[in-house]
């Protein structure tokens, strides 16, 4: 059982807590209400290039990363389509130094054309390297428009183009900031050696002068739901063909989603799993193959990518993957089955909350989609999944209707 403090400061910072004497660091982690959901279509990638702005500088401190660096710690940081999260880990003793430099953060940037410029060219650059210049780096660029039409998980979280990062003003960048970034649209998240007193005392002197600001209210359009199959393809230069299915699913806080996280835990999660023993192991249909889920706030993807052996035709290995989906509709999972994938997610559940950074990463995104304290029930929703609980979610969403194919074909 994890135990959590916590705490609103006038300013509407929510503070968490949990104290763990196992370690003799803390971790500090804020979790901002601001993903790339909430870009402007013809602006996208601004929440990931405030990733990068984050460590530009902020109004009183021109050099992030030295100060805390000097006193023993370090810092990352990374942005999807729902929220941007920032961390630091620090020695107890020198806590404050952490609460000093995310403080002047929130406060406000070191806004310039120069910290801009510099800050657009690198996230150009990992665009290029990351998206355009590997193999298979622009799946998503292609697959996401394919499968939303309206909801604004459309576009990856680096953007839908480079030209909407290059052609961003100064002016555009603050205006995004002090709409998203703020205390009242952020979460607090104190994880380590240091005592809830302390951690109050400390986030009331360095966060608590820091104004509220008016936050845009969110109103994302509801994606509709698919009656259709889709599909779309393109060749280039790669090693392999890639065949890869997308069905929609249910949101993070849906009652549904253990049931279809296991589902893809079930198809391929490890050696023994259906998809890698069946279609690589045994048959040789596939070089590899990965089902997973988005796992996104808003409804997201049940996603199978995989890439056939050379001499299987990208068609017929699509229908092989079609087939092997269709067994979990056909055919109950066996009460062992399902035993072994929830055992295996409790256990890396409980394995992964032991470091104190992870317990304050997780505490913050509970806190997020409904409280912290739900933390210590995830693994009773896995836990009360049910054979037919799974043959009713499959048969819900593996339906022809319901996918999105895209073909990765390899140029002769």
């Amino acid at each position: 059982m994890i135990k959590v403090n916590r705490h609103i400061l006038s300013n509407g910072l929510r503070l968490l807590h949990h104290y763990d004497d196992s370690t003799q660091m803390v971790a500090l982690n804020i979790v901002y209400d601001v993903g790339s959901k909430d870009e402007d279509p013809q602006r996208t990638g601004f929440a990931h290039l405030f990733e990068h702005l984050m460590f530009g500088g902020s109004v009183n401190i021109p050099d992030f990363d030295t100060p805390l660096q000097m006193a023993g710690g370090e810092n990352n940081a990374w942005t999807n389509n729902d929220i941007t999260n920032y961390y630091s880990v620090i020695p107890k003793q020198n806590v404050e130094t952490a609460f000093w430099l995310e403080s002047d953060r929130m406060l406000s940037l070191d806004f310039s054309e120069r910290s801009l410029s510099v800050q657009k060219q690198v996230v150009i650059e990992e665009f290029k390297q990351r998206n355009l210049n590997q193999p298979y780096g622009d799946l998503y660029l292609l697959l996401r428009p394919l499968a939303y039409k309206i909801h604004p998980y459309r576009w990856s979280t680096i953007g839908k183009e480079i030209s909407h990062i290059a052609d961003a003003t100064l002016d555009e960048v603050k205006t995004f900031f002090y709409r998203h970034y703020a205390p009242n649209n952020a979460i607090l998240s104190v994880a380590g050696n240091i005592t809830y007193e302390d951690t109050l005392w400390l986030a009331e002197k360095w966060f608590g002068p820091i104004e509220s600001r008016d936050i845009v209210k969110r109103k994302l359009p509801q994606e509709p739901i698919q009656n259709s199959a889709r599909f779309g393809e393109v060749s280039r230069n790669v090693p392999l063909d890639l065949v890869t299915k997308a069905y929609h699913i249910c949101g993070r806080n849906h009652s549904d989603y253990a049931g279809v996280d296991l589902l893809s835990d079930i198809l391929s999660n490890g050696t023994s799993s259906r998809l890698y023993r069946e279609l690589v192991m045994d048959r040789k249909i596939f070089a590899e193959i990965d089902a997973y889920v988005t796992g996104d706030i808003d409804p997201g993807l049940f996603v199978v990518s995989g890439k056939p052996n050379r001499g299987v035709n990208i068609e017929d290995a699509d229908k092989i993957i079609t087939e092997e989906i269709n067994r979990l509709i056909i055919k109950k999972v066996d009460e062992s089955e399902l035993e072994k994938v929830v055992n295996k997610f409790e256990s890396n559940y409980l394995f992964s909350n032991l470091n104190y950074l992870n317990k304050a990463t997780n505490l913050a995104y509970h806190e997020l989609i409904g409280k912290a304290e739900d933390i210590n029930r995830e693994i009773n929703k896995y836990l009360s999944v049910t054979p037919d609980k799974l043959l009713r979610i499959a048969s819900e969403t593996f339906v022809p209707e319901n996918c999105t194919t895209f073909y990765y074909r390899a140029q002769n």
